[in-house]
């Protein structure tokens, strides 16, 4: 399974971001559920203010729980929690 450009660039930004220290955690809403959310997001200077770039939020409780991890047996599948291979 390939990972689209757009996700590389993304991470190749933050991974940039971290390097000089110009990353942020913000309290943030969610957008459609007004559910709090805990975004990791870079830092930028715009004319002398702030720019906040959202890169994702922090899985609340287990993250084990939040994502199923690629099935490295089955190129374009995941592996499930029925599978009992997850750990958490």
């Amino acid at each position: 399974m390939s990972i689209p450009n757009y996700a590389r660039s993304n991470f190749q930004t933050l991974l940039r971001a971290a390097a000089d220290g110009n990353l942020a955690l913000m309290e943030c809403a969610d957008a459609e559920t007004g559910a709090f959310r805990y975004v990791i997001c870079a830092v930028g200077r715009d004319d002398g203010d702030y720019a906040f770039t959202p890169f994702g939020h922090l899985a609340e409780g287990n993250p084990y729980d939040a994502y199923l991890p690629p099935d490295p047996d089955n190129a374009g599948g995941f592996i499930s929690q029925d599978d009992g291979e997850l750990p958490g």
